[in-house]
């Protein structure tokens, strides 16, 4: 979690001047008080995914902005990334946080580029036009295979290529989507030669998928690398010797008739500040038993972390 909780006096009256100004939306997402002196390409509309991380990061990415003069307008929770993406093209948002290598393989099913740098080039060349990423974080949150530590034990795995060791049928927890996936089924298979079946679990590696594990619903569960349940139930995150899961850096996705010059500066400078550490601490304040809400969240990140353009 958070270390230390102190945080520089004006970098805290910088970032609740932001809060305050995102008081004023509706639960559902709406207008933030912006400049009035800010152009008509200042302002944005920035959308989320359904899940807690994702929130939190479209409250830095528009609380930053806010705090530099931009106005922006909420939509939380869109959905998965075929109904966010259909948004952005159809203008209903402008912006979203994004991860970089679900990302280019959503766009190009061939993709082969697994580090962050080969992903983050490849992603430019394969969004349409019209879409363009801004400056990737160092921070990743990647897909990962997790077992409990008694199955770890039991077959002696560590790493997805121990999984042929098991003899016993292997279901994995995941979101629907995990039956097309490259990096899903079809991948166990034709990098590990693994069968396997999945059992669909549409809360992202949420509490659904972490009961269905601990309760042996399920053999293996796709959980994200940030998620403290991980750490918090002692699982085991299984290696991938083969790089079957490419990189996936934060990125902030936008429309790119919307991406000003203070926009691009201020996002920029989110991204370089933004490391997985924070990602692990934000998660774990969100989901612990106070349950810290994405907005003070992302206010507490920034008090930390001041951006100005």
């Amino acid at each position: 979690m958070f270390a230390s909780k102190r945080g520089r006096i004006a970098a805290g009256v910088l970032a609740a001047g932001a809060l305050l100004a995102l008081s004023a939306c509706s639960s559902g997402g709406g207008a933030l008080g912006g400049n009035t002196s800010t152009s008509s390409s200042d302002s944005v509309t920035i959308g989320s995914a359904a899940f807690g991380e994702s929130e939190i990061l479209m409250q830095i990415y528009a609380q930053a902005l806010e705090a530099n003069g931009v106005k922006v307008s909420l939509k939380p929770s869109i959905g998965q990334r075929d109904v966010y993406l259909k948004a952005l093209q159809d203008g209903s948002i402008d912006l979203i946080p994004e991860y970089s290598g679900n990302l280019l393989q959503f766009y190009d099913k061939s993709a082969t580029a697994t580090s962050s740098d080969d992903v983050y080039t490849a992603l430019g060349k394969a969004l349409p036009s019209g879409f363009e990423v801004l400056d990737q974080a160092k921070a990743q949150d990647a897909d990962s295979y997790n077992v409990t530590k008694e199955f770890s034990e039991k077959w002696g795995v560590k790493s997805l290529s121990d999984l042929s060791k098991v003899t016993e049928p292997l279901t994995v927890g995941a979101n629907p989507e995990f039956q097309e996936r490259p990096y899903g089924i079809p991948g166990l298979k034709s990098a590990y030669g693994v069968t396997a079946t999945l059992k669909p679990i549409s809360d992202s590696g949420g509490p659904l998928t972490v009961a269905a594990l601990k309760n042996g619903d399920v053999q293996l569960a796709d959980i994200y690398t940030t998620t403290p349940a991980i750490k918090d139930n002692g699982f085991v995150t299984l290696e991938d010797p083969k790089s079957l899961i490419a990189a996936q850096n934060i990125v902030p996705l936008i429309n790119s008739k919307k991406a000003s010059s203070t926009v691009k500066d201020v996002l920029n400078k989110v991204s370089a500040e933004l490391t997985t550490a924070d990602l692990i601490d934000l998660n774990g304040e969100n989901q612990g038993a106070s349950k810290t809400q994405p907005d003070a969240l992302a206010k507490e990140w920034l008090a930390k972390h001041p951006i100005k353009k």
